[in-house]
C-alpha cells in the first residue's frame, strides 16, 4: 500500500488518542517536531514510538535543527551552535570541514533521540536585500561555495544515519519578505537565477528529499513555486532534482487558500508530500483527506528515500570536538 501524501505533527509530548487514530487511518509518509514536542530524552523517544507505532513502520521523523535561531534542540538536549552564516564565517577557508563536523555532531544528537531526518541543508544564496528571516541562516552570497558548504552538511548527516531535507527549493535568497506571513515576489530575469540562486541546488540534485520554497518567480510563473505546475517542471527538468519534495509548511500565510485546495493545488503541480504544521486535529484532518495517498511516482521516491538511511559511520565524539574547535579557532595544523 503506498504512503498518505502527507507529513504531519503533534500538539504535545505525547500523541492523544485522536492523533493516534488519525494516524493510523491517515498513514502520513513522516512527521514533523516542533520544540512543544522536545521535553526529555526519554520522551522523545516515546513519542517517536508513538509515531511509528501509530503507522506501523519506521516511519521519518524530521526537524528543524539549523542551528542558531533555528534550532528545535537546545541544551540541554543538544548542543547550541551559532547561526550558519556566522559558523561559515568565522570558519573562513575551513567552512566545508567545519560544517561537515557540525552537522555529523547534530546528526548524532538526533539519532539518540530517534529522529532520523533533518530539514537541511539550506542553500539559499545571501544577497543584499535577503530577508532577515533567512539571512543569518544562509551559508553565503557565492553561489558554488554555498553549493560545496551545503554538499558537506548533507555529507554529515547522511554519515550519521540522518536524512537530509534540501531546502528552499529552488531559492530563497532573492526575498525580501517573510513568507511565514507574506508571498514573496522575486524580479529577477530566468537566466540570472539559473546562475545564480537555482544554482546549488542543480548541484545537490542527487539528495533524497527536498522541500519547496513558497515563492514567485515572476519571470517564470504567476503562483508560488509550491503550487506552480511550471515552476515544478524547472525544478524537475532544469534543476534535475528528482528526490522526493514536500512543500514547505502548507499553513504559511504567503500561501492563499484553505488548506484542502492549497494541498491539492500542491500535488497537482507535481509536489510530492504536503507538510502541515501547527494546526488543529481538524485541520491535520482536512489536509490528509485532501492529499490522499502518494501518487506511483512520488511512492517510488519516497522509497528512494527511505533506502538511503543507513547506520551511523563510527563517531569519535572528542575527537570530532577537538577536530571543530581547532578549525573554529583557526587553528588547523593539528
Amino acid at each position: 500500500m503506498t504512503f498518505g501524501a502527507t507529513i504531519l505533527d503533534a500538539d504535545g509530548l505525547r500523541l492523544t488518542a485522536d492523533e493516534k487514530a488519525l494516524f493510523r487511518e491517515a498513514d502520513p509518509f513522516g512527521f514533523i517536531l516542533f520544540a512543544r514536542n522536545l521535553d526529555t530524552p526519554d520522551q522523545i523517544r516515546a513519542l517517536c514510538g508513538d509515531f511509528r507505532e501509530a503507522v506501523g513502520r519506521e516511519a521519518p521523523i524530521t526537524i528543524d535543527q539549523e542551528g542558531g535561531r533555528v534550532q528545535r534542540l537546545r541544551p540541554p538536549l543538544a548542543r547550541d551552535w551559532l547561526p550558519p552564516l556566522d559558523h561559515v564565517s568565522q570558519a573562513g577557508d575551513m567552512a566545508e570541514r567545519a560544517m561537515y563536523l557540525r552537522y555529523r555532531l547534530i546528526a548524532h544528537e538526533l539519532r539518540a533521540l530517534g529522529i532520523d531526518s533533518n530539514c537541511a541543508p539550506m542553500v539559499d544564496v545571501a544577497g543584499p536585500g535577503t530577508h532577515d528571516f533567512l539571512k543569518n541562516r544562509c551559508y553565503g552570497d557565492a553561489p558554488a561555495r554555498v553549493a560545496a558548504i551545503g554538499r558537506a552538511v548533507a555529507q554529515g548527516l547522511l554519515d550519521g544515519g540522518v536524512l537530509p531535507v534540501l531546502k528552499h527549493v529552488p531559492g530563497h535568497g532573492r526575498a525580501t519578505q517573510d513568507s511565514h506571513f507574506d508571498l514573496p515576489h522575486v524580479a529577477v530575469d530566468a537566466e540570472t537565477l539559473q546562475d545564480t540562486d537555482f544554482a546549488p541546488f542543480r548541484a545537490l540534485n542527487d539528495l533524497p528529499m527536498g522541500m519547496t520554497a513558497h515563492v514567485v518567480y515572476d519571470a517564470i510563473a504567476p503562483e508560488p513555486a509550491t503550487t506552480s505546475p511550471r515552476m515544478m517542471r524547472v525544478i524537475r527538468e532544469q534543476i534535475g532534482f528528482d528526490g522526493l519534495i514536500m512543500t514547505d509548511d502548507i499553513s504559511m500565510k504567503a500561501l492563499s487558500g484553505s488548506l484542502a485546495e492549497l494541498s491539492r493545488a500542491a500535488l497537482e503541480a507535481g509536489c510530492d508530500v504536503i507538510l502541515h504544521c501547527n494546526g488543529t486535529l481538524a485541520e491535520r484532518r482536512e489536509v490528509t483527506e485532501a492529499a490522499g495517498r502518494m501518487t506511483a511516482a512520488a511512492q517510488t521516491r519516497a522509497e528512494a528515500a527511505l533506502a538511503a538511511r543507513r547506520s551511523p559511520d563510527a563517531l569519535d565524539i572528542p575527537a570530532l570536538e577537538a577536530d571543530l574547535s581547532r578549525l573554529m579557532s583557526g587553528r588547523v595544523d593539528g
